[in-house]
């Protein structure tokens, strides 16, 4: 803006204020105006003096020196409100008390936006009623998204601080360009619908930090209800204590909240942190007397043990406040506000020592991502590429905004955060937000006027591009909710784009009995021979799930005692869109005519040759016959029916012999062994059968079937 233009601006600005304030009068607490009313302003003094005594508790500043000074003063404000807004009923033009009303007002969850009528109304009996009057106006105008408005006042505010604290010139052009931002953003919104989750989950009292299963199946919150553990409200906030409730999805509907139990919940503050993917594992926050400090519990069977507190590479005497597994659970993104930061609160990540069998040195993720202000609710993506948080740096429209960032090519490297729009992002703080492992759908926590209570639990769909209506597996989930409250659809705006990534879940069961089974379960990367992650299935329900990000070439074994390891292939090109796949594994017992496919098996083509991604494949094959050394097995193997007889009976029994070479040199008696080539003698799909399905690549994973290799126990 012309700065001559700008001083003609603020200099009107001015003189239509003193004009309008010339109407208007300050009216002092002073009983001598109120002679006819004496009882009434007795008890609105009271009233007055006692909510100031609460307001000065912890004085004013322009800038809290950290986030427990402004939790502190907050928590005071918001205990002074109610008492003041009776003192105001009384006298409602006192300009002081209309600022102190204002300030209450913006500590508080829900009726923030109420502090600008106290702010103008404070002005308008006395443009000197504070030098930082302007600075507060502006922030009334920015949360009402009055964004030129806001913008106007800051400058205003700014014009006064030629020479000042530079802390407060720095926030007020920080404001500023908020506000640019805000409108930038608003302008273009995102597509999206966002639900309310309905009174089965939300309820009057607050509701917030959800975290999910990747195949949404179990969802665990934080709410301050009632039904705390011990029942007891938190010292100075008039609310109950956290504790951590869980619901689960039966027939496609989330059932009624429970209380996760004093196994898991005290009676202190206990909140919810993070979900590993398969929902085995749960870190949880615990405030140890303010310290903050993160805890992992496990699913054993179908109970939650005890809280273990990590160790002292994630917590430190200082706060740690929020986490996020990656999809393999080797890494551990959390936050913290220890020193040697880039700001207040920065994000770290951490890698699982396999030796040590604990987290390691924890390592700051760098200035892309952390900024000199606060960064907090970290969460990464099982496709392990993609890192969500939220910010009070970067380029936010308010408060804390949530961001996204990309993992660059060089598997180090984060690309800049992109911010992800309105109306998922406001003016407001927003945070505890968490996405389902396709990115077409996040959770968070919001404050709304529609809402049940306090902060309520809200599902968003990412819409993507406009495209013709048409509907999909995927939109019919918006009938899951029960009793949804669906607040707007917004029409423009940018693609979210679907994950790659394969969701591979199931029940490990007793091949004859079909009982549930405890196992391990190992992922392994077939092109490079290495483990990848390791995990198990739950004891009581023997369920599992894996996250597969696209474009490997993936192994999973899976192992119980008493009982033949299983193999799985899947070959996830890098353009493999997002997808869940169903598959129990059937183990079969340690006992003579048990035959297993071995998947991971890799032959050069036409030829007997062992590929090396073989190899782990039959180590393990040969650590099992190490371990039962009275076994004795057949390994055969089989082709298709395409080629000659003669020729698929030789070249299958010469496969067969490679790997029966392969476990002598391993260290296997040749008596053990025997080695069967059938060629095409035992089809597991006709070519009947083949010959009626419908397209190509169904027929060509019909021949992938037929041919393989086995092998099954003789004797014991």
């Amino acid at each position: 803006m012309n700065t001559r233009l700008y001083i003609a601006l603020v200099l009107t600005f001015n003189f239509l204020l003193l004009t309008f304030t010339s109407l208007a009068q300050d009216v002092p607490f002073d009983k001598n105006l109120f002679k006819e009313r004496k009882d009434e302003f007795k008890l609105a003094k009271e009233k007055l003096d006692e909510g100031y005594k609460i307001y000065e508790i912890y004085p004013e500043s322009f800038m809290d020196a950290n986030h427990q000074d402004y939790r502190i003063r907050a928590s005071y404000h918001k205990e002074a409100l109610p008492i003041l807004f009776e003192a105001n009923k009384f006298n409602p033009d006192n300009a002081q008390l209309n600022y102190r009303l204002g300030r209450c007002y913006l500590a508080s969850s829900i009726y923030k936006e109420e502090c600008l009528p106290h702010f103008q109304k404070a002005q308008k009996l006395n443009p000197n009623v504070t030098p930082d009057i302007n600075y507060y106006l502006g922030i009334g105008f920015q949360l009402t998204m009055q964004f030129d408005k806001a913008i106007a006042a800051f400058k205003i505010h700014l014009s006064i601080l030629t020479g000042k604290d530079p802390i407060e010139v720095e926030e007020t052009e920080k404001r500023i360009r908020e506000c640019e931002m805000g409108k930038k953003l608003v302008a273009k919104p995102v597509r999206a619908f966002i639900d309310n989750f309905g009174n089965v989950i939300n309820s009057k009292y607050p509701e917030y930090g959800a975290i999910i299963s990747a195949d949404e199946s179990v969802m665990m919150f934080t709410s301050r209800r009632n039904t705390t553990t011990g029942g007891a409200v938190a010292d100075g906030l008039n609310e109950y204590y956290e504790d951590i409730y869980i619901s689960t999805k039966a027939d496609g509907k989330w059932t009624t909240p429970q209380n996760m139990g004093t196994n898991v919940n005290s009676e202190q503050h206990d909140a919810t942190v993070a979900v590993a993917p398969d929902a085995q594992s749960m870190i949880i926050y615990k405030d140890d007397k303010g310290d903050g400090n993160l805890y992992e519990t496990k699913l054993v069977g179908a109970v939650w043990s005890k809280p273990v507190k990590m160790n002292k590479n994630i917590n430190t005497k200082y706060h740690e406040s929020s986490a996020s597994y990656s999809n393999d659970g080797k890494t551990l993104y959390f936050v913290s506000n220890k020193e040697g930061g880039f700001g207040e609160h920065d994000i770290y990540f951490s890698k699982w020592d396999d030796v040590k069998k604990e987290w390691g040195v924890a390592v700051n993720v760098g200035p892309t991502i952390n900024t000199k202000y606060n960064e907090e609710s970290v969460v990464i993506h099982p496709d392990g590429k993609t890192l969500y948080f939220s910010s009070q740096g970067h380029e936010t429209m308010g408060g804390y905004d949530i961001f996204m960032s990309k993992l660059q090519d060089d598997g180090v490297t984060w690309g800049k955060p992109e911010n992800i729009g309105y109306p998922i992002n406001s003016v407001d703080d927003d945070v505890f937000f968490v996405i389902n492992a396709s990115g077409r759908r996040g959770y968070y926590s919001s404050f709304k006027a529609d809402g049940f209570g306090e902060k309520d639990i809200y599902m968003i769909t990412f819409l993507g591009p406009e495209k013709p209506v048409q509907l999909s597996a995927e939109d019919n989930l918006l009938a899951n909710i029960t009793e949804p409250v669906r607040e707007k659809i917004v029409e423009k705006q940018v693609d979210a784009a679907t994950k790659r990534i394969t969701i591979l879940k199931g029940v490990v069961r007793d091949a004859k009995t079909l009982k549930p089974l405890y196992s391990d379960i190992e992922l392994i990367d077939v092109e490079e021979n290495k483990t990848l992650a390791k995990f198990e299935s739950n004891a009581t329900t023997g369920k599992y799930l894996v996250s597969l990000p696209s474009g490997k070439n993936y192994g999973l074994i899976v192992r119980a005692d008493g009982y033949l390891f299983h193999s799985e292939n899947f070959d996830i090109p890098e353009t493999a869109a997002y997808q869940e796949v169903e598959k129990n594994i059937d183990l079969q017992k340690v006992e003579v005519g048990s035959t297993i496919v071995l998947k991971n098996i890799f032959y050069d083509y036409n030829k007997a040759t062992l590929r090396d991604a073989s190899k782990n494949e039959l180590d393990r094959l040969a650590k099992l016959l190490l371990e039962n050394p009275t076994i004795k097995i057949e390994l055969s193997a089989h082709t298709d029916s395409r080629g000659g007889d003669k020729y698929n009976e030789d070249l299958s029994q010469k496969r067969a012999q490679s790997c029966v070479d392969y476990l002598i040199k391993a260290g296997i008696a040749t008596d053990r062994l025997v080695s069967k080539g059938y060629g095409e003698q035992k089809l597991i799909i006709t070519d009947a059968e083949i010959a009626k399905l419908k397209f190509e690549d169904e027929k060509e994973d019909a021949h992938q079937q037929n041919r393989r290799t086995e092998f099954k126990i003789l004797s014991k």
